[in-house]
């Protein structure tokens, strides 16, 4: 890991929310990064405008004074900047798709599953195919378009098939629920997945991490849920404006002891999806148990930012390795020129 040039890329071209989302990871990773010897770290920040920036840091005051250029010239500085490695912390769809194929055209090495993965993921409705094939149990459900009545009969939860961050879905207990719940799941995107309850049961989260070709399964994280998490369980804006990551300070989130029965049953499902959906590097996601035990499969969620709030980030921590510790082992790995 001697002396490479380590790439953050951060911001999003899309909206200024993905962009503070980006922000409140990449920040601390960076922390997280400057822990570690053996590689100068670069930021990369693209703006909403789609404009770039290569500022000092991640303070208000350094993005500000960083000059803003536009693609071109930001290639070729990238290009001249011979990075080794690279850390994507862009979670809007361009970022997760557009912005990892610049970086692999431009030869650079990053850290977490390729462009195709991506976008195969941000389609539930796709997803949710893929991991059936392999075996894992998914819930009964059909994908709408607008003005296509939903046959699928309550409960059921309504969501927009390539949304993320829980938002625009609703909880359908009744028919005449059905209207409203379409309605505010295309304000969101213009197909909508229809999909049959899981009573809970339980709510977990599963992550995993490759190493030498090996899936290593976290412990899981856990929710207290009463019926579905929505958008203000995960995010919300503090008074000052500033994004806040709702869930990680809650008392109703916590690891799972391993010797609890569900998790063996929850490793092997987010196994088979994993492999099924040809993830690289890590993964994580979202199962719901219900009252007789078994998993059912609701959605990917293929990021990690190596921030010390990152869902895998407090998985790992509870393996007993911390997150610095995490991010060494990928750095190791392409100093030796063999990824996880």
């Amino acid at each position: 890991m001697r002396g490479f040039r380590l790439l953050h890329l951060v911001g999003s071209p899309t909206s200024e929310f993905y962009r503070d989302l980006s922000l409140v990871y990449a920040r601390d990773c960076l922390e997280v990064s400057r822990e570690l010897a053996g590689h100068e770290d670069v930021i990369a920040y693209v703006t909403p405008d789609g404009r770039w920036r290569f500022p000092a840091d991640l303070t208000a005051e350094a993005i500000e004074r960083a000059e803003s250029i536009g693609l071109a010239e930001a290639l070729a500085r990238l290009s001249g900047l011979k990075i080794g490695m690279a850390i994507p912390q862009m979670f809007c769809l361009a970022g997760m798709t557009t912005y990892r194929s610049l970086l692999e055209l431009l030869g650079i090495e990053y850290v977490g599953n390729r462009p195709g993965v991506m976008a195969l993921t941000a389609d539930k409705a796709k997803t949710k195919a893929v991991v059936a094939a392999a075996g894992v149990r998914v819930p009964d459900g059909e994908l709408l378009r607008p003005g296509q009545p939903a046959s699928v009969p309550p409960p059921t939860v309504v969501k927009p098939a390539d949304a993320d961050n829980s938002l625009g879905v609703s909880l359908v207990r009744e028919a005449g629920q059905y209207p409203e719940a379409l309605e505010r799941s295309f304000e969101h995107a213009d197909r909508t997945l229809v999909e049959s309850y899981v009573e809970p049961g339980r709510e977990v989260r599963c992550g995993i991490v490759v190493r030498d070709g090996e899936l290593l399964c976290l412990p899981l994280e856990e929710y207290r849920i009463a019926d579905i998490r929505d958008h203000g369980d995960k995010i919300l804006r503090n008074g000052a404006g500033d994004l806040e990551l709702v869930a990680k300070d809650n008392p109703s989130v916590w690891i799972v002891d391993p010797a609890d029965p569900a998790t063996a049953v929850v490793h092997d499902a987010a196994r088979r999806s994993h492999l099924a959906l040809d993830c690289r590097d890590y993964s994580l996601f979202d199962f719901r148990i219900d009252p007789d035990g078994e998993p059912w499969f609701i959605e990917a969620s293929l990021y990690c930012s190596f921030a010390r709030q990152s869902v895998l980030s407090v998985m790992a921590a509870a393996a007993g390795l911390r997150t610095s510790d995490l991010l060494a082992l990928f750095l190791a790995d392409f100093a030796s020129g063999s990824p996880g």
